[in-house]
């Protein structure tokens, strides 16, 4: 891989891009650290500070902004009502047929889909404004007299600060979309994730300081399972089962056409990070609404006790978690594969499955090889997903989202390298293939 991109600089053309790309990412950090009006920076540390903060959906907003959500800066929102608006999208384009007729019109009705994602990513960046302005009001955040004029006003330049910082992160990622390497919407979270690697291992030294025997051996621990997940998400990412495809022979005049052998790849992390937000935004809800209601101060009643079994420390939360993880990983796998389709596409072109007859058995035997795929690849991303929660219940250290970053970090470094070396193959540059 290093030696891909040691290739890549002496391109001309793609040195280019390398450079434009890592532009628009310092100017993404950059226009991190801006602040917003209005808003107190020590009482915003305060609060994310938390003990009832600590490894909840605030959390996982803030890998996702890279420490932006936390500081309440211009970028706080970051890519995440874009993420969730793709997500809703790409669900709503197989329950509604206009929006499934786009998908099917090339890249004229791909242009119509991203541009109503844009929109949607602006009505979700609009709501999540406001409702970390009424979170920060309520913890005492905000900076206003309290009423009339003056909290009107300072509440619309708050949420406005927050829905532009969004809308500026969409709009940085299309660039490097354009004309960069790799994602851009995806190469902006890369970033942000890894800004916060050194404040992650400054913390693991702050414990090693203490000289306390159980951070003197929990901290090596650490940096050992978190090596071996990197190198399992690698080993899990790049994993696949193929499907062996024959093509029957066919002449057409003097020439012969077909007779050769292929076969179908399928994915074990096919999904990739997906199924993981899906379920966080499940079990966000309970916590997205105390921004709304107030709990009695008592602890009783439905409420509290419900804001008690979705607490990221109860063990309902770590099993629903991963049950949702699961549930919604062959959601996803279901509206990306279609075994019926896939085995017509088979007959149409004098394909089959050695062994399998062509029909209603090839779409039988491809539903089971799914099933069983997608069941280890949920696995998979359940596992990573609260390994965290575990460790931490037993360990009292908090390392709250630390399998997803790592998730996301790899999935992204590794289809980047493979955008490089596809371009890199183009012009006839050898790389990790070799």
């Amino acid at each position: 891989m290093i030696e891909t991109f040691r290739n890549a600089w002496k391109v001309p053309e793609l040195r280019k891009k390398l450079l434009y790309t890592l532009l628009i990412i310092v100017v993404y950090r950059a226009l991190g650290t801006i602040p917003v009006p209005y808003l107190d920076a020590e009482a915003i540390k305060t609060w994310f500070s938390a003990s009832e903060n600590s490894g909840d959906f605030f959390s996982y907003l803030n890998v996702l902004s890279g420490d932006n959500f936390s500081k309440a800066t211009l970028l706080a929102l970051s890519v995440g009502p874009y993420i969730n608006a793709q997500i809703i999208i790409q669900l709503l384009t197989y329950a509604l047929p206009p929006l499934e007729r786009l998908a099917k019109e090339g890249p004229e009705g791909k242009k119509k889909l991203d541009k109503i994602t844009k929109w949607a990513a602006l009505a979700i960046s609009l709501f999540q404004a406001w409702a970390y302005y009424l979170t920060l009001d309520k913890a005492g955040a905000t900076i206003h007299s309290g009423s009339g004029f003056e909290k009107w006003f300072a509440e619309a330049v708050i949420i406005a600060a927050f829905t532009a910082g969004s809308s500026l992160t969409i709009w940085l990622g299309n660039l490097i979309s354009e004309k960069g390497i790799g994602n851009g919407i995806s190469m902006l979270l890369f970033a942000g994730i890894i800004a916060r690697g050194p404040s992650a291992v400054l913390s693991l030294i702050a414990l090693m300081k203490t000289g306390e025997a159980k951070y003197m051996i929990l901290v090596p621990i650490i940096i050992v399972i978190f090596v071996f997940m990197i190198g399992f998400i690698v080993f899990m990412n790049d994993s696949e089962r193929r499907i062996p495809i024959q093509y029957a022979k066919r002449v057409v005049g003097r020439k012969q056409y077909g007779g050769q052998s292929t076969y179908i790849p399928i994915k074990i992390a096919m999904s990739g990070v997906l199924p993981i937000i899906f379920a966080m935004a499940f079990m966000s809800i309970p916590q997205t609404l105390k921004m709304f209601i107030t709990p009695r101060e008592d602890g009783t009643g439905f409420y509290n006790t419900v804001l008690r079994l979705f607490s990221y420390t109860h063990p309902f939360y770590g099993c629903l978690y991963f049950v949702l993880i699961i549930a919604f990983n062959y959601f996803y796998v279901s509206m990306q594969y279609n075994p019926i389709e896939i085995a017509n596409n088979l007959r149409q072109n004098n394909g089959g499955i050695p062994g399998i007859r062509p029909g209603k058995p090839t779409s039988d035997y491809i539903q089971r090889i799914l099933s069983k795929i997608t069941l280890v690849g949920a696995f998979f991303l359940g596992v990573i997903a609260i390994f965290p929660i575990i460790f931490g219940a037993i360990t009292k250290v908090n390392i709250a989202m630390g399998g997803t970053s790592i998730l996301i970090v790899v999935s992204v470094a590794l289809e980047t390298a493979r955008t490089m070396e596809s371009q890199m193959i183009a012009r006839h540059h050898k790389g990790f293939l070799e």
